[in-house]
């Protein structure tokens, strides 16, 4: 588990998601991805975005490139399972997209139901044409961020910032 908080690590993501131009945090809630929801809601200059599934994040990250903004889908590693028909679009549109996946059903879970579609994250993404950046230790954390924003908005890639559980913390049950 990251010795930094997740109030660091959420700001550290946020403050260089915002340098970057992004001003649409799509999301559905989850407890990793929560305090950079507050953030971006608190924020004069983003707007969280309430998703009802994941893939509607899809969507809103192309619209958003179409109108020359930029946005990120911020979601649990299970409603990647959401996403393969939507993410299709990202190569056929040829548009940047910008995830950020907080695991489960990796290092440490206790919960059985996790591990089907933890295991088959990162297969899945890549079979979309999707970039995989894993992050396991706090000091892959600034380098990964700055990867994957620009693999996405200089290079106009599909990619997913993949917050493993070696990283974030198995949730205890």
């Amino acid at each position: 588990m990251t010795d930094m908080t997740i109030d660091v690590w959420s700001k550290l993501i946020f403050d260089k998601l915002v340098e970057a131009g992004v001003t649409l945090f799509s999301y559905v809630p989850d407890f990793g991805n929560d305090r950079i929801v507050k953030l971006a809601d608190a924020h004069n200059e983003t707007r969280a975005v309430l998703l009802t599934s994941e893939e509607e994040g899809v969507a809103i990250c192309a619209g958003a490139d179409l109108v020359g903004q930029r946005a990120v889908l911020c979601m649990q590693s299970s409603g990647v399972g959401n996403c393969p028909n939507m993410l299709s679009l990202v190569q056929g549109g040829r548009f940047p997209m910008l995830m950020i996946v907080t695991m489960r059903g990796d290092y440490g879970e206790q919960n059985p139901w996790q591990y089907p579609m933890g295991q088959a994250v990162v297969p899945v993404l890549e079979a979309m044409g999707i970039v995989t950046i894993k992050i396991e230790r706090d000091d892959e954390l600034e380098a990964g961020i700055d990867a994957a924003i620009s693999a996405s908005f200089s290079a106009g890639q599909g990619v997913a910032l993949i917050l493993t559980q070696k990283f974030l913390g198995a949730k205890a049950f």
